[in-house]
């Protein structure tokens, strides 16, 4: 898969309070890189305690689930586009199906 993108992921691991994410999140983009999903259901064979929404969203744990990942998936064109990435008390705010911004930690702007 096209994972949209990185950069995205990086910038959220460089602020300091989340530091611990990047291990998680660089596993997560290598192992997303490689794949072919063509469905949802592939997705969770993968990852099992990922959870799949609806608009093409999959919901990935990071960190033990201290992290969430909401992911858009294209399959036909073979991209995952990252929608947000946060704590899970941030993930509990957001509408899944809609969400296309990353949060802002206490204080700092992404």
């Amino acid at each position: 898969m096209r994972v949209i993108a990185k950069s995205t992921l990086r910038k959220f691991w460089e602020t300091p309070i989340y530091q611990d994410a990047q291990g998680p999140l660089e596993s997560w983009h290598d192992e997303a890189i490689v794949a072919t999903w063509r469905t949802p259901h592939e997705v969770k064979a993968q990852f099992g305690n990922a959870s799949i929404c609806g608009n093409n969203r999959i919901v990935f744990n990071i960190a033990g689930n201290k992290y969430r990942l909401v992911v858009e998936m294209q399959y036909r064109c073979g991209i995952a586009w990252v929608k947000f990435i946060g704590t899970h008390a941030q993930y509990d705010e957001i509408d899944v199906e809609t969400v296309s911004q990353l949060p802002r930690p206490e204080g700092r702007g992404l």
